[in-house]
């Protein structure tokens, strides 16, 4: 069973607009946040891991999925690994909890897409243990659909 979680949030609408919630999320242990912009719907970000760094994903605006994959050989990972796909967008409220151990790659579906990354390392700690692998390694992007 895996151990990545989803916080599902609020959305609450009404003639001002919108507040988009996460109530049940506490920010223990979250020490940096970033934002990643996706201009162009053809970009793959990823696969990126951690082997001690834990991640937060919260889609901002647009349409995203997301792809996690927890890695059983740092130096030369299995590439029949099965990657578990989640997909995020503006209209939900909800959290991917990634915890160390998984490598992640996204990619939006809708042009100007906007990510929110927490993360519970700062950049020096996160930057000396960054794992990188090809994007086309676990996923066929072009057979992932919003609908799955």
């Amino acid at each position: 069973m895996s151990d990545i979680r989803i916080i599902e949030g609020e959305i609450f609408r009404d003639h001002r607009g919108q507040i988009s919630s996460l109530n049940a999320f506490h920010f223990d242990g979250v020490k940096r946040a970033y934002i990643i912009h996706h201009p162009d719907i053809s970009v793959v970000r990823g696969w990126h891991a951690h082997q001690y760094e834990r991640k937060w994903f919260y889609c901002l605006k647009g349409k995203f999925s997301v792809a996690l994959v927890k890695v059983d050989n740092w130096d030369s990972p299995s590439i029949d690994l099965s990657p578990e796909i989640f997909h995020l967008s503006e209209d939900d409220s909800r959290l991917i909890c990634v915890p160390a151990g998984y490598a992640n790659c996204l990619k939006a579906h809708l042009k100007d897409s906007m990510m929110l990354v927490l993360s519970d390392k700062m950049l020096d700690e996160a930057l000396g243990d960054s794992w990188r692998y090809d994007s086309s390694m676990w996923v066929d992007w072009n057979n992932i659909s919003l609908n799955k």
